[in-house]
């Protein structure tokens, strides 16, 4: 296993210690994790955690790719590894923030629905002997994503200090972004669905 794929690997391992984090209950263990107040803003200690385990996560998935590329490591399992390591990255994230009252449960709802037609499209496309590039928008909306969510985490800081609601506002325009790039993969390989 190359250098890029262990990176993708570590990635998914992260997603999966950080959603076990997030969603353990600390209090039915008679763990009390500490709350820390910056202004107006309270942070709880588990999300501190859990947002800096997001950005070394979300930070892997520009190192694994620029690696892959510069040093001609690029590989089919790598591929794959890496949109299943984004996904449960991301998605697993958007469920428990979700769950938690953070987010609007139509982020999740979207964003999951949008990505397993996107799949379906690049199956079907590939299939077809189509070549499914990475979208503009789709690279757009990841760069919304992840750092709509590290705000997220952090609650909004140091923005909500201010009272600009920057991380919603990156999380729903990373929404957006994801419905727009959806239809675009489909308008750019529509034709593989009519040679079927």
């Amino acid at each position: 296993m190359n250098l890029p794929n262990k990176i993708t690997m570590a990635r998914i391992v992260l997603s999966i210690l950080l959603i076990v984090f997030l969603i353990f209950p600390f209090d039915l263990c008679g763990i009390e994790l500490p709350k820390y107040l910056i202004g107006k803003v309270t942070l709880e200690l588990k999300y501190i955690i859990g947002g800096v385990i997001f950005l070394i996560a979300s930070l892997t998935d520009s190192l694994d790719g620029h690696i892959a590329r510069s040093r001609n490591l690029v590989t089919d399992f790598g591929k794959v590894m890496d949109a299943i390591a984004d996904k449960m990255l991301v998605n697993g994230i958007l469920i428990v923030l979700a769950c938690n009252g953070m987010i609007s449960v139509v982020v999740p709802v979207i964003i999951i629905t949008r990505d397993i037609a996107v799949d379906s499209i690049k199956m079907v496309a590939g299939q077809s002997g189509h070549a499914v590039g990475a979208s503009i928008l789709g690279k757009l909306k990841t760069i919304c994503m992840m750092s709509g969510l590290t705000l997220v985490f952090f609650g909004n800081l140091p923005f909500e200090l201010i009272g600009i609601q920057v991380a919603k506002g990156l999380v729903y325009a990373a929404t957006i972004l994801s419905i727009v790039s959806g239809i675009q993969y489909y308008s750019v390989n529509k034709d593989a669905f009519k040679e079927k």
